[in-house]
Protein backbone atom coordinates (compact mmCIF):
# COMPACT_ATOMS: atom_id res chain seq x y z
CA UNK A 1 0.00 0.00 0.00
CA UNK A 2 2.69 2.49 1.00
CA UNK A 3 4.52 1.94 -2.28
CA UNK A 4 1.64 3.64 -4.09
CA UNK A 5 2.27 6.90 -2.23
CA UNK A 6 5.99 6.82 -3.02
CA UNK A 7 5.31 6.10 -6.69
CA UNK A 8 2.78 8.92 -6.79
CA UNK A 9 5.20 11.30 -5.08
CA UNK A 10 7.95 10.65 -7.61
CA UNK A 11 5.53 11.25 -10.47
CA UNK A 12 4.49 14.53 -8.87
CA UNK A 13 8.15 15.55 -9.18
CA UNK A 14 8.28 14.50 -12.84
CA UNK A 15 10.30 17.56 -13.85
CA UNK A 16 13.19 16.21 -11.78
CA UNK A 17 12.70 12.46 -11.35
CA UNK A 18 11.08 9.41 -12.91
CA UNK A 19 10.22 5.90 -11.78
CA UNK A 20 12.54 3.52 -13.61
CA UNK A 21 12.28 0.29 -11.61
CA UNK A 22 10.26 -1.70 -9.09
CA UNK A 23 11.59 -4.38 -6.76
CA UNK A 24 9.79 -7.03 -4.71
CA UNK A 25 10.96 -10.42 -3.45
CA UNK A 26 7.86 -11.71 -5.25
CA UNK A 27 8.65 -10.72 -8.83
CA UNK A 28 5.03 -11.09 -9.90
CA UNK A 29 4.06 -8.31 -7.49
CA UNK A 30 6.74 -6.02 -8.92
CA UNK A 31 5.51 -6.80 -12.42
CA UNK A 32 1.89 -6.14 -11.45
CA UNK A 33 2.91 -2.78 -9.97
CA UNK A 34 4.82 -2.01 -13.15
CA UNK A 35 1.81 -2.72 -15.33
CA UNK A 36 -0.60 -0.78 -13.11
CA UNK A 37 1.45 2.37 -12.55
CA UNK A 38 4.10 2.45 -15.28
CA UNK A 39 2.30 0.80 -18.21
CA UNK A 40 5.02 -1.87 -18.16
CA UNK A 41 7.75 0.63 -19.00
CA UNK A 42 9.84 0.20 -15.84
CA UNK A 43 12.34 -2.55 -15.08
CA UNK A 44 11.42 -5.11 -12.43
CA UNK A 45 13.64 -6.92 -9.94
CA UNK A 46 13.26 -9.43 -7.12
CA UNK A 47 16.67 -8.69 -5.59
CA UNK A 48 17.49 -5.27 -4.15
CA UNK A 49 21.19 -5.78 -4.87
CA UNK A 50 20.39 -6.04 -8.56
CA UNK A 51 18.11 -3.01 -8.31
CA UNK A 52 20.80 -0.73 -6.88
CA UNK A 53 23.31 -1.88 -9.51
CA UNK A 54 20.99 -0.64 -12.26
CA UNK A 55 22.84 2.38 -13.75
CA UNK A 56 19.53 4.21 -14.16
CA UNK A 57 18.77 4.06 -10.43
CA UNK A 58 20.01 7.03 -8.39
CA UNK A 59 17.57 6.88 -5.46
CA UNK A 60 15.44 4.10 -3.97
CA UNK A 61 12.37 4.23 -1.74
CA UNK A 62 12.30 1.57 0.97
CA UNK A 63 8.70 0.44 1.54
CA UNK A 64 9.31 -3.04 2.96
CA UNK A 65 7.97 -4.24 6.34
CA UNK A 66 9.50 -2.24 9.18
CA UNK A 67 11.97 -4.90 10.28
CA UNK A 68 13.29 -5.31 6.74
CA UNK A 69 14.57 -1.79 6.14
CA UNK A 70 18.23 -2.39 7.00
CA UNK A 71 19.21 -4.67 4.14
CA UNK A 72 18.00 -2.40 1.30
CA UNK A 73 19.71 0.59 2.92
CA UNK A 74 23.00 -1.30 3.26
CA UNK A 75 22.79 -2.46 -0.36
CA UNK A 76 22.09 1.08 -1.53
CA UNK A 77 24.98 2.49 0.49
CA UNK A 78 27.36 -0.06 -0.97
CA UNK A 79 26.23 0.93 -4.48
CA UNK A 80 26.32 4.68 -3.79
CA UNK A 81 22.54 5.05 -4.21
CA UNK A 82 20.54 7.50 -2.10
CA UNK A 83 17.55 6.38 -0.01
CA UNK A 84 14.14 7.58 1.14
CA UNK A 85 13.03 5.18 3.88
CA UNK A 86 9.57 4.73 5.35
CA UNK A 87 8.99 5.02 9.08
CA UNK A 88 10.03 3.55 11.41
CA UNK A 89 13.60 3.75 10.19
CA UNK A 90 14.12 0.27 11.67
CA UNK A 91 12.88 -1.61 14.72
CA UNK A 92 16.05 -1.79 16.84
CA UNK A 93 18.67 0.82 17.66
CA UNK A 94 21.44 -1.56 16.67
CA UNK A 95 20.03 -1.89 13.15
CA UNK A 96 19.51 1.87 12.88
CA UNK A 97 23.09 2.51 14.00
CA UNK A 98 24.35 0.13 11.32
CA UNK A 99 22.38 2.16 8.77
CA UNK A 100 23.82 5.44 9.97
CA UNK A 101 27.37 4.08 9.89
CA UNK A 102 26.91 2.73 6.36
CA UNK A 103 25.39 5.89 4.85
CA UNK A 104 27.98 8.12 6.49
CA UNK A 105 30.80 5.96 5.18
CA UNK A 106 29.27 5.91 1.68
CA UNK A 107 28.44 9.64 1.82
CA UNK A 108 24.92 9.06 0.52
CA UNK A 109 21.70 10.75 1.64
CA UNK A 110 19.19 8.85 3.77
CA UNK A 111 15.89 10.62 4.37
CA UNK A 112 13.18 9.30 6.69
CA UNK A 113 9.46 9.55 5.97
CA UNK A 114 7.64 11.51 8.64
CA UNK A 115 5.51 13.39 6.16
CA UNK A 116 3.56 15.40 8.73
CA UNK A 117 6.67 17.48 9.42
CA UNK A 118 6.27 19.07 5.99
CA UNK A 119 2.80 20.47 6.72
CA UNK A 120 2.59 24.23 7.18
CA UNK A 121 0.64 24.08 10.49
CA UNK A 122 3.21 21.68 11.96
CA UNK A 123 6.08 23.91 10.91
CA UNK A 124 4.22 26.93 12.28
CA UNK A 125 4.01 25.24 15.68
CA UNK A 126 7.70 24.31 15.56
CA UNK A 127 8.71 27.91 14.82
CA UNK A 128 6.47 29.21 17.61
CA UNK A 129 7.90 26.76 20.15
CA UNK A 130 11.47 27.61 19.16
CA UNK A 131 10.68 31.34 19.37
CA UNK A 132 9.24 30.94 22.86
CA UNK A 133 5.73 32.06 21.89
CA UNK A 134 4.20 29.56 24.31
CA UNK A 135 6.75 30.30 27.02
CA UNK A 136 8.34 27.43 28.90
CA UNK A 137 6.66 24.15 28.00
CA UNK A 138 5.21 22.38 31.04
CA UNK A 139 3.07 19.70 29.36
CA UNK A 140 3.51 17.94 26.01
CA UNK A 141 1.10 15.14 25.13
CA UNK A 142 0.26 12.87 22.20
CA UNK A 143 -3.09 11.09 21.82
CA UNK A 144 -2.89 8.42 19.16
CA UNK A 145 -6.23 6.60 18.96
CA UNK A 146 -6.47 4.54 15.78
CA UNK A 147 -8.81 1.78 14.61
CA UNK A 148 -7.34 -1.24 12.85
CA UNK A 149 -9.56 -4.24 12.23
CA UNK A 150 -8.69 -7.87 12.79
CA UNK A 151 -8.72 -8.28 9.01
CA UNK A 152 -6.10 -5.53 8.74
CA UNK A 153 -3.71 -7.61 10.83
CA UNK A 154 -4.62 -10.82 8.97
CA UNK A 155 -3.97 -9.16 5.60
CA UNK A 156 -0.18 -9.27 6.04
CA UNK A 157 1.60 -11.82 8.22
CA UNK A 158 4.22 -9.33 9.43
CA UNK A 159 1.76 -6.91 10.98
CA UNK A 160 1.57 -6.94 14.75
CA UNK A 161 4.69 -9.11 15.09
CA UNK A 162 7.79 -8.32 17.09
CA UNK A 163 10.11 -9.72 14.43
CA UNK A 164 8.96 -7.57 11.50
CA UNK A 165 6.64 -4.84 12.84
CA UNK A 166 8.80 -4.20 15.89
CA UNK A 167 5.73 -3.29 17.93
CA UNK A 168 2.10 -2.44 17.44
CA UNK A 169 0.05 0.68 18.03
CA UNK A 170 3.08 2.82 18.84
CA UNK A 171 5.77 1.52 16.49
CA UNK A 172 3.56 1.35 13.41
CA UNK A 173 0.78 3.93 13.72
CA UNK A 174 1.53 6.16 16.71
CA UNK A 175 5.12 6.86 15.71
CA UNK A 176 3.99 9.82 13.58
CA UNK A 177 2.63 11.65 16.62
CA UNK A 178 5.59 10.61 18.75
CA UNK A 179 7.95 12.06 16.15
CA UNK A 180 6.11 15.39 16.27
CA UNK A 181 6.03 15.38 20.07
CA UNK A 182 9.81 14.96 20.19
CA UNK A 183 10.35 17.54 17.46
CA UNK A 184 8.32 20.10 19.37
CA UNK A 185 9.27 19.35 22.98
CA UNK A 186 12.78 17.94 22.72
CA UNK A 187 14.49 14.94 24.24
CA UNK A 188 12.80 12.68 26.79
CA UNK A 189 14.75 11.99 29.98
CA UNK A 190 12.69 9.13 31.39
CA UNK A 191 9.52 7.13 30.85
CA UNK A 192 7.13 4.95 32.85
CA UNK A 193 4.66 2.94 30.79
CA UNK A 194 2.21 0.11 30.39
CA UNK A 195 1.61 -1.56 27.03
CA UNK A 196 -1.03 -4.23 26.66
CA UNK A 197 -2.76 -6.40 24.05
CA UNK A 198 -6.43 -5.95 24.90
CA UNK A 199 -8.52 -6.36 21.77
CA UNK A 200 -6.57 -7.68 18.78
CA UNK A 201 -5.09 -11.19 18.25
CA UNK A 202 -1.52 -9.94 17.75
CA UNK A 203 1.84 -10.43 19.48
CA UNK A 204 2.46 -6.75 20.05
CA UNK A 205 0.57 -4.05 21.93
CA UNK A 206 -2.71 -2.67 20.68
CA UNK A 207 -2.97 -0.23 23.61
CA UNK A 208 -0.32 1.71 25.54
CA UNK A 209 0.01 4.61 27.97
CA UNK A 210 3.28 6.30 28.92
CA UNK A 211 4.24 9.07 31.34
CA UNK A 212 7.16 11.13 30.07
CA UNK A 213 9.62 13.46 31.73
CA UNK A 214 11.40 15.61 29.18
CA UNK A 215 14.98 16.78 29.53
CA UNK A 216 13.58 20.30 29.88
CA UNK A 217 11.60 19.25 32.94
CA UNK A 218 8.24 19.27 31.16
CA UNK A 219 5.92 16.33 31.70
CA UNK A 220 3.87 14.51 29.11
CA UNK A 221 1.58 11.62 28.30
CA UNK A 222 1.42 9.33 25.31
CA UNK A 223 -1.79 7.35 24.80
CA UNK A 224 -1.91 4.99 21.85
CA UNK A 225 -4.20 2.29 20.52
CA UNK A 226 -5.22 0.53 17.32
CA UNK A 227 -8.43 -0.71 18.94
CA UNK A 228 -10.16 2.65 19.49
CA UNK A 229 -13.57 2.40 17.85
CA UNK A 230 -14.09 4.71 16.11
CA UNK A 231 -10.66 6.20 15.79
CA UNK A 232 -10.07 9.83 16.69
CA UNK A 233 -7.94 12.52 15.07
CA UNK A 234 -4.30 12.25 16.07
CA UNK A 235 -3.70 15.00 18.61
CA UNK A 236 -0.51 16.62 19.87
CA UNK A 237 -1.05 19.16 22.64
CA UNK A 238 1.47 21.60 24.10
CA UNK A 239 0.90 23.76 27.17
CA UNK A 240 3.35 26.45 28.19
CA UNK A 241 3.62 29.31 30.64
CA UNK A 242 2.66 31.82 27.92
CA UNK A 243 0.28 29.87 25.72
CA UNK A 244 -0.80 26.54 24.29
CA UNK A 245 -1.56 24.83 21.01
CA UNK A 246 -3.47 21.75 19.85
CA UNK A 247 -2.72 19.96 16.59
CA UNK A 248 -5.47 17.63 15.31
CA UNK A 249 -4.14 15.45 12.51
CA UNK A 250 -2.66 18.13 10.23
CA UNK A 251 -4.75 21.07 11.41
CA UNK A 252 -4.21 23.55 14.24
CA UNK A 253 -7.41 23.28 16.31
CA UNK A 254 -6.44 25.64 19.14
CA UNK A 255 -3.88 28.43 19.47
CA UNK A 256 -3.25 30.78 22.38
CA UNK A 257 -0.18 32.91 23.05
CA UNK A 258 0.95 36.17 24.62
CA UNK A 259 0.33 35.25 28.25
CA UNK A 260 2.56 35.35 31.31
CA UNK A 261 2.39 34.62 35.04
CA UNK A 262 -0.12 37.45 35.54
CA UNK A 263 -1.93 37.46 32.18
CA UNK A 264 -4.04 34.81 30.50
CA UNK A 265 -2.91 33.88 26.99
CA UNK A 266 -5.03 35.25 24.17
CA UNK A 267 -6.92 32.68 22.12
CA UNK A 268 -6.69 33.32 18.40
CA UNK A 269 -8.91 31.88 15.68
CA UNK A 270 -6.60 30.98 12.82
CA UNK A 271 -7.72 31.30 9.21
CA UNK A 272 -7.69 28.12 7.07
CA UNK A 273 -4.59 29.32 5.25
CA UNK A 274 -2.85 29.47 8.65
CA UNK A 275 -4.32 26.36 10.27
CA UNK A 276 -4.45 23.78 7.47
CA UNK A 277 -1.91 22.16 5.12
CA UNK A 278 -1.63 23.93 1.77
CA UNK A 279 -3.95 26.61 3.11
CA UNK A 280 -6.90 24.22 3.12
CA UNK A 281 -6.90 24.05 -0.67
CA UNK A 282 -6.29 20.30 -1.03
CA UNK A 283 -8.38 17.22 -0.27
CA UNK A 284 -8.44 13.48 -0.93
CA UNK A 285 -5.30 11.87 -2.33
CA UNK A 286 -3.78 15.27 -3.09
CA UNK A 287 -3.82 16.09 0.62
CA UNK A 288 -2.98 12.57 1.80
CA UNK A 289 0.05 12.39 -0.48
CA UNK A 290 1.26 15.95 0.00
CA UNK A 291 3.93 15.09 2.55
CA UNK A 292 5.44 12.32 0.45
CA UNK A 293 5.61 14.64 -2.56
CA UNK A 294 7.47 17.19 -0.47
CA UNK A 295 9.85 14.64 1.03
CA UNK A 296 10.79 13.33 -2.41
CA UNK A 297 11.49 16.91 -3.51
CA UNK A 298 13.49 17.50 -0.34
CA UNK A 299 15.67 14.45 -0.92
CA UNK A 300 16.31 15.51 -4.50
CA UNK A 301 17.39 18.91 -3.20
CA UNK A 302 19.60 17.28 -0.58
CA UNK A 303 21.35 15.26 -3.27
CA UNK A 304 21.67 18.19 -5.67
CA UNK A 305 22.98 20.65 -3.08
CA UNK A 306 24.85 18.14 -0.88
CA UNK A 307 22.96 19.02 2.29
CA UNK A 308 21.19 16.87 4.90
CA UNK A 309 17.61 15.84 4.16
CA UNK A 310 14.80 17.40 6.18
CA UNK A 311 14.55 14.30 8.37
CA UNK A 312 17.93 12.67 8.93
CA UNK A 313 18.45 9.10 10.19
CA UNK A 314 19.58 10.55 13.51
CA UNK A 315 16.16 12.21 13.77
CA UNK A 316 14.46 8.98 12.73
CA UNK A 317 16.29 7.16 15.51
CA UNK A 318 14.78 9.30 18.28
CA UNK A 319 11.19 8.10 18.00
CA UNK A 320 12.26 4.45 17.86
CA UNK A 321 14.44 4.95 20.95
CA UNK A 322 11.49 6.34 22.92
CA UNK A 323 9.08 3.63 21.79
CA UNK A 324 11.57 0.91 22.73
CA UNK A 325 11.98 2.56 26.15
CA UNK A 326 8.18 2.49 26.56
CA UNK A 327 8.19 -1.23 25.79
CA UNK A 328 11.05 -1.83 28.23
CA UNK A 329 9.28 0.07 31.00
CA UNK A 330 6.10 -1.93 30.43
CA UNK A 331 8.01 -5.20 30.42
CA UNK A 332 10.04 -4.48 33.58
CA UNK A 333 7.54 -2.36 35.48
CA UNK A 334 10.28 0.20 36.08
CA UNK A 335 11.04 3.75 35.04
CA UNK A 336 13.48 3.78 32.12
CA UNK A 337 16.04 6.55 31.72
CA UNK A 338 16.96 7.19 28.10
CA UNK A 339 20.60 7.52 27.13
Amino acid sequence: VIGYWHDRAVRANADRAEVVAYCDTDLSRAEAFNQKYAAGNATTYNDVRALVRDPNVDVISVCTPSGLHLEPVLAAAEAGVHVLCEKPLEITLERIDRMIEAVEKARIKLGVVFQRRTYEPVQRIKRAVDAGEFGKLILADAYLKFYRTRSYYRSASWRGTWALDGGGALMNQGIHGIDLLLWFAGEVHSVQAKARTLARPIETEDTAVALLEFASGALGVVEGSTAANPEQPMRVALQGTAGSVLLEDAKIAFWAAGGNDEKKAEVRELRPEEAEPAGGKLSGDDLAGLGHVRLVADLLNAVEHDRPPLITPQEGRRSVELILAIYESSRTGKEVVLS
